[in-house]
């Protein structure tokens, strides 16, 4: 008995570093929005309606430190920035294209 409770414990802890790592509240929409590739900034802001500045640069600095984002600087004047996913952001786009379908469905 305890056996399972050890491998449930170990199962909710793997739920909850992935939820930590895409949870965030606009981490989803970001991702979605670069299943179209690569981004400037300020197009990402554009694309998702009510999110401010600093949360997007919260939630992009969380995907690059976790592997989901890169994060391109180009020596322009003022300086260009551009997102793209990497191979294990891209990985997601299925799940989170189920995800939309289950919303669709269930949701309102």
């Amino acid at each position: 008995m305890k056996e399972k409770k050890i491998k449930k414990n170990d199962e909710r802890c793997a739920l909850q570093e992935i939820l930590d790592v895409i949870g965030g509240k606009w981490s989803m929409s970001i991702i979605y929005a670069l299943f179209q590739g690569k981004k400037r900034f300020s197009e990402l802001e554009r694309m998702i309606p009510k999110i401010n500045t600093r949360m997007l640069v919260k939630e992009l600095k969380n995907m690059e430190a976790n592997g989901i984002v890169t994060r391109d600087v180009f020596a322009t004047v003022p300086p260009t920035v551009e997102y793209n996913l990497t191979p294990k952001g891209k990985k997601l786009e299925n799940s989170i294209n189920e995800l939309y379908k289950w919303g669709l469905e269930y949701v309102n």
